[in-house]
Parts: C-alpha cells; structure tokens; sequence
C-alpha cells in the first residue's frame, strides 16, 4: 500500500477474500465488508466468523482498518442473534461496526463497546443537528445520505465536532431510492431491500399496457433499448477531489461489495493516486489522465456526480446494461528472469497488446511476444480459464498485477 501523510482515507468493498486482497493490494486505507448476517448485500459471498479472523489479520499486517457492515433494519425475531455476533465481531478486532439502526446501535456499545461505531447512510443523515445527535450517542463516524451537495456537506462540516468522521461514496452504482431506503423490490419480489435482498427492479425494462387491448403493450420508451424509469446513472468524483477534500470529507467510500476484485483493483487504485496527487501537489493539482481513463476500463453505467454539484438528473434513459470496454485476461502470479508466470481468465492471442496494471502503480502496455503453456508447449492462443502460461516480457511485473485486453465493440 503507498504510504500517506494526510488525513484522509479511501475505503474500498469487499465481498469476499479475493476482493479483499485487491482492496489491500491496490492502496486502500480500509476495508469495509459483511458477515453472514446483518448486511446489506446478501448477495456477495461475505465471511464467516473464520474468514473475517482472516480479513482482520490481512487488513492489519498491511497497517489498513476493517469495517463491517451491521446496516440492516433487522426484525424483532433477528434481534436474538445479534448480542453473539456483535461480540464475535469485536474479539476478531474489527476496527468499526457500520449500523443503520438506532437499536442497533445501542446493542453495539453493549456488546462490542471497544470497537468504533459508524452509522450507516441508511441512516439517512443529511444535517448537522442530526449528526450532532448521533455524535452524542457515541458515533465515530457518520455517512452521510448521498443526497448531499458539496455546501450541504461543508456546512455539517462546520457545526460538528472536529473528531466526529464524515464519510460519503464517491463512485459506484447509485440507489433511486432515499439513502437506499426502497420498497419496490419488497413490492414486486418479496425480497426486502433493507435486508439486503434488493432485487433491482429499478433496473428493469417497462411497458405501458392499454387494458382493451389484450397482449399488446406500448413501450414508453427513448429509444429502441427500452425504457429505464428509476435506472440511476453510476457516481464518478475523481474530477472533484480538491473539492472533495475542502468540504470537509473524512473517508472516500467506493461502493461495490457485489462486484468483483478487478473492480475494485482499478477503482482503489485510481481514488488512491488521485487524493496521494493531491496532498503532493497541493495548489498545482492536477487530475493526471491515465487515471480518469482507469475508470472506463471497468464495467459501469453512464458517470454522474450524483447530488454534490446540486440536482444534476442521474437517470440513464438509453440503456439499462453496463459500459464495457476492457476484459481482465490474466493475473501475474510471479515473475523471474524475463518470463511472466500468469494465471489466465480471459482468451488472448500471441501479437495481442495486453494492459498491465501493477498493484499500486501506474498502467502500462505490453505485445505479448509469445505463450508457452503448462507442458512447455508454444501456442498461439491462450483460450483455457485459469490456465499455468508462461509470457516473456522486459519490463518486470510484480506478482498480483492484473493483465487487460481492449474489446474490439
């Protein structure tokens, strides 16, 4: 991880110990990931009580912090579990508890009254008085709802305790709902958002039917993709880090803890050289272009700012899906002597121009020369998932870097 000397953190998901590893390997300052229960995304693989002993001991040999994620809105019947959990939490060392619920909170200093409490955006905290109160309560820390302008934040900023931590997401998918607060999935599904089933219904396509004419709907659309009604673009900040920074925020929050390692390599790595750039520059601060260009090279939605330049619309009208440019084609488990040990992920071709990006560090390009596979064979083509190959290559590459191949589309 590279060292800092500023105030400030980036703080990266994980959804499961690969990701958790990219996060770490990639420069982020914290973690913050779920256990079995009582988080947000049930979607991801989260950790059982032997794998977050193992991301504590991870996070803390790389000098990073580990949040978990209590946010749920748990019901009278889950309650009974929680005063166990919260106290396996603590004893495995976690450095802070993310919680949403009042009752939860209080619980926690109960059981686990030696870890941090940050409350969670779910919380819906969007003034000072409010995050006074909490404060009060004995909040460390409070993210605040994503429904915030840089003003809004720099004012709560100003009438609150100096010690009291602000967190907000900088990138990632947006919520159309208030704070992620959402009914529709529980309508339509059954599944329950605000315990973290979220089904995404936002995301889906919608038709308008006249009711005299059976079996014939009319779509409502923009274009020939479908109509996208609550369909919220994707955050992107890494243009607004000096603002990001004087308003007062404490902690830069990716969000992602369902998507996968790449993702989160890429997006830590480009928010960690973009704030180090900053405190290194300081009034000649200047976005470098390699790193805004990281941020195409994963899967994402159309880019917005969200709220914090005021209420720019966030809705994507003409597509649903994901923007991809780049594929992840291979991992580089060691180099030695000039040959490049790579596991591979995705088919590339000898004469193939691969994107490598070391962790911590700056992208580069490479031809890939030649492929010799497990039985020292030479072959052309690299078509077989998690295949042993062997790539020559002069520059040196550190273990853990990951190699990218432009789609032709």
């Amino acid at each position: 991880m590279i060292s800092k000397n500023h105030p400030n953190e980036i703080l990266s998901p994980a959804g499961d110990i690969e990701c958790l590893q990219s996060a770490l390997n990639f420069g982020a300052d914290a973690v913050y990931l779920a256990g079995k229960e009582f988080g947000m995304r049930t979607a991801s693989k989260n950790f059982d009580n032997d794998d977050m002993a193992k991301a504590v001991k991870l996070a803390h040999e790389k000098g990073a912090k580990l949040y978990v994620t209590c946010n749920t809105l748990p019901r009278n019947n889950e309650l009974l579990h929680l005063p166990e959990y919260l106290e396996g939490l603590e004893n495995a060392g976690v450095d802070a508890l993310i919680v949403a619920d009042i009752g939860v909170m209080e619980l926690a200093k109960r059981y686990a009254p030696n870890t941090e409490i940050h409350m969670s955006t779910q919380t819906g905290i969007v003034n000072y008085e409010t995050a006074r109160t909490l404060y009060n309560m004995g909040a460390a820390r409070v993210v605040l709802a994503r429904e915030m302008s840089f003003d809004d934040i720099a004012e709560i900023r100003a009438k609150t305790p100096k010690d009291l931590e602000i967190e907000c997401f900088v990138h990632g998918a947006m919520c159309v709902s208030f704070s992620g607060r959402c009914l529709i999935s529980s309508y339509l599904t059954g599944r329950d958002a605000n315990r973290g089933d979220c089904a995404q219904p936002c995301r889906w396509k919608y038709h308008l039917y006249e009711e005299n004419r059976d079996g014939q709907y009319f779509p409502v659309e923009e274009n020939e993709g479908g109509t996208f009604l609550y369909n919220s673009r994707d955050m992107c900040m890494i243009d607004y880090i000096p603002q990001i920074i004087q308003c007062g925020i404490t902690s830069l929050k990716i969000e992602g803890r369902a998507k996968s390692a790449y993702y989160t390599a890429v997006v830590t790595n480009a928010y960690r050289h973009a704030l180090d750039d900053y405190y290194k520059m300081g009034n000649d601060y200047k976005l470098q272009p390699w790193i805004k260009a990281e941020l195409d090279k994963i899967s994402h939605r159309e880019y917005s700012t969200g709220f914090f330049l005021g209420n720019e619309p966030g809705q994507v009208t003409s597509n649903g899906g994901y923007i991809r440019h780049y594929d992840v084609v291979a991992l580089c488990e060691d180099y030695s002597d000039g040959i490049v040990h790579i596991s591979q992920r995705n088919k590339f071709l000898v004469g193939d121009v691969l994107d490598v990006l070391p962790p911590s560090g700056i992208p580069f390009e490479i031809t890939v020369r030649s492929i010799v596979n497990e039985k020292g064979e030479s072959v052309q083509a690299a078509p077989h998932p998690m295949e042993k190959l062997q790539i020559p290559s002069a520059v040196p590459i550190p273990a853990g870097s990951l190699f990218r191949k432009q789609r032709n589309n």
